[in-house]
């Protein structure tokens, strides 16, 4: 490369030392290149040479897909999680990860007790259509045994074309019948916005599952809904869970609630072409709502550009707890064989200026683990109104409400699935039942449900029978058991659980769950969504934040006492 600089006036002199300065540019840059092409040349050689000779010479007999496969994914794997090779074989799966679109019956399934079941069929499904219900246990898809096969393997069995016929045979086991189905396979597309619904008469509620391309249409078809036919004033936007997904999506999103031309997010990469700044092109939907957004650490991506967003420009309060910390872009690159290269080419910046990746790819600690961004290195912005905010920590809600913690017992109820059973059994044995939101069940239904969790041998463990294990071990390894052991015996009898009783003791919170496992039978994922929504802390404390206006102007002016952000 030759620079020519044309400038009539200069004298000879000038001309030779800018000449002479752009030559000695061009050999740096020559030399760079030629370097690095020769860095990479080399290691190329150095791989395909290590390659052939396992291929050769090694004792066993290789895979060299498999192994050229591994390869690449342990590479990509030293620089990030995103960045990805997705083979041939995996593009469906992707293209199901950004659209949420497959050909297939349309339920989940899973593992219970060594089966596989139907988890939840989704609402107007075929498998809805052909008399699948949650609980059944999958025996064969078409003349293929479900013995041996695992969840991910019958899963791909169920998927296929829309338009053709799956015959599966299912054992139902709370009426004691095999049944053989035909379901003809239809587009299943999970919907981005499952929900939306009044919380109460001037609160309106919509859930954001995900980032596909019809995210910001299903969420505008929502809000205009509520607030024309249902008389919506102020608005819950729930991104807890949501991993995020297309970020042209989370900007149109983001634009619904602030005035065109407003700057939401810029990308910053290695190369020019990485950069862009994404300003609200459209008019907004509402500029004056009252609006609540609730986050929690599922909540990564694009739904942190949303609520990042909101709050750098003082549109929305936050509630819930800090999001996931994911500030990376990824774009994807089709490669030979009809496989494709996911990688990471940025990083997004929002309002405020603050890029809030948590996790710093480029450090490891000595055992090679990707380590946090460090408090030192931790910088604070600004919002529009002057309230603090900070980079490299992911989404600070500006109302924190803590993770409920539910008790021993219930987690064990749930992982031996003796909630998930009760369920289905009522579910055959009640025609129907109130809605979501005012179904409850009656003393005598949770008795059953105690007497049928009792017919279950299941152990749980709670912090003090932990601690006596440990006091058991300790005095043992001291020999003073011999001692102590009547003592011993009589605390720990004492310690002991009684089932029945504790049963009882935290029915309030089994009734939550059991009621919202019940209503998914009827109702399905709109259902369960609609069961807990009065039990939700974190909508309850939404609630109470946009029907006290004080309370809402003081979270956005940055004034509010116990707020995590507030004025500088």
């Amino acid at each position: 490369m030759i620079l020519f600089l044309n400038y009539f006036n200069m004298n000879s002199t000038f001309r030779k030392t800018i000449i002479i300065a752009a030559v000695a540019v061009t050999s740096f840059l020559s030399f760079g290149f030629v370097e690095s092409y020769f860095e990479l040349s080399k290691n190329l050689d150095i791989f395909s040479t290590v390659y052939r000779e396992i291929n050769v010479k090694y004792v066993e007999e290789t895979n060299p897909g498999k192994l050229i496969k591994t390869g690449i994914d342990a590479m990509l794997g030293s620089l990030d999680p995103y960045t990805n090779y997705i083979a041939e074989a995996d593009i469906e799966d992707y293209k199901f990860m950004t659209t949420h679109e497959y050909g297939g019956i349309g339920a989940l399934i899973g593992t219970r007790d060594g089966d596989i079941i139907i988890t939840e069929p989704y609402e107007s499904s075929p498998a809805t259509k052909g008399g699948i219900v949650a609980g059944d246990i999958i025996l064969k898809v078409g003349d293929i045994d479900a013995k041996g096969k695992n969840s991910g393997e019958l899963s791909e069995l169920l998927k296929g074309e829309s338009g053709t016929n799956v015959e599966v045979t299912i054992y139902r086991k709370s009426t004691d019948e095999t049944i053989t189905t035909s379901i003809t396979r239809e587009k299943i597309k999970l919907d981005d916005v499952p929900y939306f619904g009044m919380i109460d008469e001037e609160v309106g509620y919509i859930s954001l599952r995900g980032f596909t391309q019809t995210a910001s249409r299903e969420v505008k078809k929502a809000f205009e809904e509520l607030k024309s036919e249902k008389g919506m004033k102020k608005l819950v936007l729930d991104l807890r869970g949501n991993g995020g997904g297309l970020l042209n999506e989370s900007v149109n999103i983001v634009n619904f609630f602030v005035p065109k031309g407003e700057k939401i997010v810029e990308t910053k990469g290695k190369l020019k072409e990485h950069y862009s700044l994404h300003k609200a092109l459209n008019s907004p939907l509402d500029l004056e709502i009252p609006l609540v957004v609730l986050i929690d650490d599922g909540s990564a991506s694009a739904s942190e550009i949303v609520s990042g967003s909101l709050q750098d420009l003082d549109r929305a309060v936050l509630i819930g707890q800090n999001s996931f910390g994911k500030g990376l872009v990824q774009t994807t690159t089709e490669l030979s064989y009809n496989s494709m290269l996911k990688i990471t080419i940025a990083k997004y910046y929002i309002p405020s200026g603050r890029c809030i990746q948590r996790i710093d790819y480029g450090k490891r600690d000595a055992k090679g683990k990707a380590v946090n961004v460090p408090d030192s290195l931790i910088t604070a912005y600004a919002t529009a109104n002057g309230r603090v905010v900070k980079d490299g920590e992911g989404i600070t809600p500006d109302i924190e409400v803590e993770v409920e913690q539910y008790s021993a017992l219930l987690a064990t109820l749930l992982n031996e699935n003796i909630v998930f059973q009760f369920a289905t059994n009522y579910y055959f044995n009640h025609d129907s039942i109130a809605q979501p939101e005012e179904f409850q069940l009656s003393d005598s239904e949770f008795e059953s449900f105690v007497e049928f969790a009792l017919t279950h041998d299941f152990q749980y463990k709670t912090g003090s029978t932990e601690m006596m294990k440990e006091l058991r071990e300790m005095i043992e390894e001291d020999e003073f058991m011999e001692d102590v052991s009547e003592e011993f015996k009589a605390l720990s009898a004492k310690l002991e659980r009684d089932k029945r009783e504790d049963l009882f003791k935290f029915r309030e919170e089994i009734e939550v769950i059991l009621e919202n496992e019940i209503a998914s039978r009827y109702y399905y994922s709109r259902g369960r969504i609609r069961a807990f929504m009065s039990h939700d802390p974190e909508i309850i404390k939404a609630l109470e934040v946009l029907n006290n206006k004080s309370y809402y102007d003081s979270v956005i002016d940055g004034t509010c006492e116990g707020c995590l952000t507030k004025k500088g």
